[in-house]
């Protein structure tokens, strides 16, 4: 129950062994396999969703059960992850997938960036902040 509450009572992307230190921190008990066993169970039911960010762990997306048509921009610098909505993105999608013969079903838009910080200032201020 406190790894459900944990993953349900943030709205930052997270990866396995974040769940798994924000879980301990609530309760020391928690063993990684539980929380390993219980993230396909939250993925499976459509509760929460995997994310490949070409990383070298998988990103779990505690909102897409509530906003399922939402795009990411990931800092190539710190790692962070910003979610956003478009409803000309999506019109886009439509009418491309239309026009090639297709019916949209999904979609999943990833924009790789550098923090603006970074090319101003010569450092990341995020990259502490957002590990």
């Amino acid at each position: 129950m406190i790894i459900i509450d944990v993953v349900f009572n943030t709205e930052e992307h997270f990866t396995a062994d974040q769940l798994l230190e924000w879980s301990r921190s609530r309760d020391a008990s928690i063993s990684r396999a539980t929380v390993y066993r219980t993230l396909p169970l939250l993925t499976e039911s459509g509760l929460v969703h995997e994310m490949d960010f070409g990383k070298d762990q998988k990103y779990y997306d505690p909102n897409y059960a509530d906003h399922p048509n939402h795009h990411h921009i990931i800092c190539e610098d710190c790692d962070r992850i910003v979610e956003f909505e478009s409803e000309k993105i999506e019109q886009l999608e439509g009418e491309i997938a239309q026009k090639l013969g297709f019916a949209l079903r999904s979609q999943n838009l990833r924009i790789t960036a550098n923090c603006e910080s970074l090319k101003k200032n010569g450092s990341c201020g995020q990259k502490d902040a957002c590990r």
